[in-house]
This record gives C-alpha cells, sequence and structure tokens, in this order.
C-alpha cells in the first residue's frame, strides 16, 4: 500500500477504568493509503416506484442479488423493498413491495434478511394497528410471474403499541435469527421512553412478543439505534447512542446475559464527549470467531470524526482498543462518523463508511488493513454528493469474490443510490 512503509507511527495510550472494565485507548496515527478500486453506481432512485432515500444496507442471496430496503418512495412514498438481479454484467431492478402506511407499516429504516424459511423479513419505524412500527415477513408470489412489477406477499408479524413492548424500531441493519427460529430486534424509543430489545418467538402460525431489557433513564444506554448480535455462548450485545454514566449522554456498549429468571445487562463501555473513544456508537457490534467485538462511534475522539474500537474478553472482563481515529466533522443534524456496522472480511481486515467524511464531506467508504500491530487506513471511495450519492448510513456487504455493495441514502438527484466497489 502506497506509503504504508514510509509512514511515521506514533501511539499513544491511555489506561483508565471503569465499573470493572479496564480501558487501553490505543490509537495509531498512520499515513493514509490507497488503494486501485473500481466504483460503480447499480441503481440511482427516482423516489417513484422503485423507492428513495434508502438509509439501511443490503442483503445477498445465494444466487449474488442484492434485496434492500428505502425509506421513502414505493408508489404510496411510505417507503419500499426492492431487489437487484444479477444478469450477466448487468444488474435489473424490481421492486417487491411498496408500503402503504396502513396496518402493513411505513418508513422501513431496517434492512431485510433471509429467515430460515428462505423468506424475507424486516421492521418498519411507523405504520401497522397502532403506528408504532411493525415486524414483518415478505415472501414471493405463489405463481410464477414474468415481469419484474410482481408484489411480494406481506404480512406483519408484530405490531407495537407504544407502551412497554417498545415503539419505533429505526435500527439502519437487520434483525437477527437465533437457532429456534426465534427474531431478535431493538426498539429506539418505548419502554419508558428509551427503547427496548426485544424477541419474537414463533408458536404455530403466530409470534408472542417479549422485551428483554427496557432502557432506563438513570446510568443506561438509551436509544438503541442498531441491531444486537450474538456470541458463541449465547449472550446478546449491542450499542445505544445515548445514555451511560457521563452526563453528557454519550452512548455505550452493552451485553445481556440470559439467567433462568430473564435476561441480566452489563455495561461494557461508558462513552464520553471528551473521550479519546469517541462518542454516540450509532452502529452496532460485529464479533469475530474469538469473540471480540468490532464497533464505531460517529462523532468525538481526537481526530472529530468518531473511532473504530475493539473490545476483547480477557480475564472475566474487557479489554477496549480504540484501532483507529477517524479525522472528519459533523454535518447537522448528524454525525460525521459511522452510523452501518462494520465489515470484517476473511484476512481480517475491516470496512466502513463515514456519512459526512471523505474529501468532499459527503461520505466515504475505507478498509482498515493490520500490520505489524498497526491498522492502516485506505480509502476506498470518496462521495461528491452528485451522481454517485451522498451519506452512507447503512451497513456494507461483500460477496464471495470480494465486491463490496452498500447504499447512498442522498445525492444523484436527493434519493440516493445502490452502489458497488470491486478490487
Amino acid at each position: 500500500m502506497a506509503g504504508a512503509a514510509e509512514a511515521c507511527t506514533r501511539i499513544f495510550r491511555s489506561v483508565f477504568h471503569s465499573a470493572g472494565l479496564t480501558l487501553v485507548i490505543v490509537f495509531v496515527l498512520t499515513a493514509i493509503a490507497t488503494e486501485a478500486q473500481t466504483f460503480t453506481v447499480l441503481h440511482t432512485f427516482t423516489g417513484g416506484q422503485d423507492g428513495g432515500i434508502p438509509q439501511a444496507g443490503l442483503t445477498l442471496d445465494r444466487q449474488g442479488n442484492l434485496y434492500g430496503t428505502t425509506q421513502g418512495g414505493g408508489g404510496h412514498s411510505y417507503g419500499a423493498v426492492f431487489k437487484l438481479t444479477h444478469k450477466n454484467s448487468a444488474w435489473v431492478f424490481s421492486p417487491l413491495y411498496g408500503f402503504t402506511a396502513g396496518n402493513d407499516g411505513h418508513f422501513p429504516f431496517y434492512g431485510v434478511v433471509f429467515g430460515p424459511n428462505g423468506t424475507l423479513y424486516g421492521a418498519t419505524a411507523q405504520g401497522g394497528d397502532d403506528n408504532f412500527g411493525t415486524v414483518f415477513n415478505l415472501k414471493p408470489p405463489a405463481t410464477s410471474c414474468k415481469s419484474i412489477l410482481c408484489p411480494w406477499l406481506e404480512t406483519v408479524l408484530y405490531s407495537f403499541t407504544g407502551g412497554s413492548d417498545g415503539a419505533s424500531p429505526e435500527a439502519g441493519s437487520n434483525l437477527i435469527f437465533d437457532q429456534a427460529g426465534n427474531i431478535y430486534g431493538t426498539t429506539y424509543l418505548g419502554g419508558v421512553h428509551y427503547g427496548t430489545v426485544y424477541q419474537l418467538a414463533k408458536s404455530g402460525n403466530s409470534w408472542t412478543q417479549s422485551v428483554l431489557h427496557t432502557f432506563a433513564a438513570s446510568g443506561d444506554g438509551k436509544f438503541p439505534l442498531h441491531n444486537v448480535v450474538f456470541d458463541s455462548d449465547g449472550n446478546l450485545y449491542g450499542t445505544t447512542e445515548s445514555g451511560g454514566a457521563s452526563s453528557a449522554d454519550s452512548g455505550t456498549v452493552y451485553q445481556l446475559v440470559p439467567s433462568g429468571s430473564g435476561w441480566t445487562e452489563n455495561i461494557l463501555v461508558n462513552f464520553t464527549t471528551s473521550g479519546a473513544a469517541g462518542s454516540q456508537p450509532t452502529a452496532g457490534l460485529i464479533v469475530d470467531q474469538s469473540g471480540n467485538l468490532y464497533g464505531a462511534t460517529s462523532t468525538g475522539g481526537p481526530g472529530g470524526g468518531g473511532t473504530v474500537f475493539e473490545l476483547s474478553p480477557s480475564g472475566g472482563g474487557w479489554t477496549f482498543n480504540v484501532l483507529y481515529k477517524l479525522s472528519g466533522h459533523d454535518c447537522n443534524p448528524y454525525n460525521g462518523g459511522p452510523y452501518g456496522n462494520l465489515l470484517m472480511d476473511k484476512s481480517g481486515a475491516l470496512y466502513g463508511t463515514t456519512v459526512c467524511g471523505g474529501a468532499n464531506s459527503a461520505g466515504s467508504v475505507f478498509k482498515l488493513t493490520l500490520s505489524g500491530g498497526v491498522w492502516t487506513y485506505t480509502s476506498l471511495h470518496d462521495f461528491n454528493g452528485l451522481s454517485d450519492g451522498a451519506k452512507p448510513f447503512g451497513d456494507l456487504v461483500m460477496d464471495a469474490n470480494g465486491n463490496l455493495y452498500g447504499t447512498a441514502s442522498a445525492g444523484a438527484g436527493g434519493f440516493g443510490t445502490v452502489w458497488e466497489i470491486t478490487p
């Protein structure tokens, strides 16, 4: 990587203790490398039947086709689910479902994910019986359809009431399933107004919702904006963009441990506005095979653009490392750093996006590579806010050939894009 060998590396280390957690903050200042990539826009949204403003990431099927959601457009202007079919060297766009703002829900900030039965599952931030959001299932038509305008069949699995069960599932990520086929997700509001982690358990043809954790006002996190993730022991992990021990409400990393009487929450990290670790982790977490957690903060840190961090289990506790400090600035009303989950490839390299970073302050796609104990930043694409899009909020996905896919929520006429980066 150009410039990496000549990089002058300085490592700053600060150690402090909080609630039994040893936090080792490490940031590495290196030269920024560049890498030859090909960026291609696969679809430019119009805000009409195809949808508009995709804030979630994409899902790949086994054939390499892409699925996603938009929070606007879709024929009724309340959001849509779409498919991009890969045919030879071309991509064919198909709208699968347009939300009507009725009981079917509307404004799907979540993406869609394949469930155990091979059909799609997702959530809407509003709509449903009480207008507090839904969890839904989409199935293809029972009979074959040769047109690209073949609406899939939607079934609402659960409508939130806005009470103790939660409200407004606004995560930009996907629902997750356990081995028994139960669904897990988060709501941004509800409970005591600060959000919940919930489970949907299937029994026959019906689903029963139970709240695993309600976020409280004092000492707890508030407003979980992303998904939860399992480790190999069945514990759940996630982030909140606000709350925590800091009076500045700078966010947390939390753990939920199952027990006979329910789930017990442990706060692993309390972020602060002035801390070197950054603040407001709007992105969720990913976990590697060793049980290490990786995430990002959307603002703060020494560079002002947030941080990329790791949490490693150690001696019954957790060690926190800042892997890289991102440079940048916020763009009202958004923080400038990562909102989507990181992605790890087979070599252990990390990929992510920033909402307002990059050379044009319109967002960026980056790669972090570990070599000799140092993480090197590589810019893969800086959005220009025009034909390529702007403000990439969603998670990234990578196919078997190492091609990277994502969405941009703005630019390109104001309705966003789906894009591909090939190595």
